[in-house]
């Protein structure tokens, strides 16, 4: 462990010396959650996710996740408490950030039954930010980057040129090839873990129905802020409609299928938070 700062040492350096630490130990948990999900999934794979050892890397892999997004939601906070700034919204306002909304939701699934499902969201998170990190911090700290010798035409006074590692220009490919594409999963992971819950509530496993409402109150609120969430929920959509729509279907199938989007909907516009948080009457229930 890394020792204290002497107590002479000028206010901005401490600060800064806080925030290189916050952001190494940031790293550190998304490590630390790779490793518990990667030895959880040998467990899993040999049915044996209810072992000691399996349990431990579940439940750790959610405090090191809680830790992460922790780190974020401090760092937040304390940028606007310089800056005197407020949150918008009020208490509303700390509920709409997404980095609250996963550090609230791995806290509430330390604490709920297994979901091995629920882990996966929070690992391609965790492959995305520790690439970021490794690329940005630790390749040039293990192998600084190399000065190119300026060309003939270049002006003495200009910026010196460095060539980057071929590690990190890798790993920049990696993450700007496929990180759309990887939050386009997580978002169709969340949603089949709401449907994974939902079969869970319906036979009325423990806890299901605490954890449905949680969850669904989760996933709207990612819907309202992720066009990922939104186009995974369009697809869905338009994939059911082929099905429905289908010679041979009974009416009885469209009919509901109908009653279910229009109980979506009318879900959707009732939670609408933002007309809330812009001070807009609270709509009454009809009867």
């Amino acid at each position: 462990m890394a020792p204290p700062p002497p107590a002479d040492m000028p206010l901005a350096q401490r600060l800064q010396k806080l925030a290189s630490t916050l952001q190494f130990a940031w790293f550190a948990g998304h490590a630390v959650l790779i490793l518990c999900i990667t030895r959880y999934a040998f467990s899993w794979l040999r049915f044996n996710y209810y072992g000691g050892m399996a349990q431990f890397c579940y439940r750790f892999a959610f405090i090191a996740a809680a830790s992460t997004y922790g780190i974020v939601v401090y760092k937040t906070w304390r940028a606007r408490q310089k800056t005197g700034a407020k949150q918008p919204g009020g208490p509303l306002g700390y509920l709409s950030d997404e980095n609250v909304q996963y550090l609230l939701m791995a806290l509430v699934w330390l604490f709920m039954p297994q979901y091995p499902l629920a882990l996966l969201p929070y690992g391609i998170y965790s492959i995305f930010h520790v690439a970021t990190y490794t690329r940005a911090n630790v390749i040039p700290t293990i192998a600084p980057p190399q000065k190119l010798a300026p060309g003939a035409a270049a002006s003495p006074n200009g910026k010196p040129q460095y060539a980057p590692h071929p590690m990190a220009d890798a790993i920049g490919s990696f993450v700007k090839k496929y990180y759309d594409a990887s939050m386009s999963v997580v978002a169709s992971l969340e949603i089949g873990l709401w449907a994974r819950i939902l079969l869970s509530a319906l036979f009325f496993q423990r806890r299901s129905w605490i954890l449905i409402v949680i969850y669904t109150a989760f996933l709207r609120a990612r819907f309202a802020q992720s066009s990922h969430v939104q186009n995974s929920f369009a697809q869905l959509e338009a994939r059911v409609d082929n099905l429905i729509g289908a010679q041979g279907t009974p009416p009885v199938a469209r009919q509901a299928w109908d009653a279910v989007k229009g109980a979506a909907r009318q879900f959707h516009s009732v939670t609408d938070v933002s007309k809330y948080v812009n001070g807009a009457a609270v709509p009454k229930k009809s009867s």
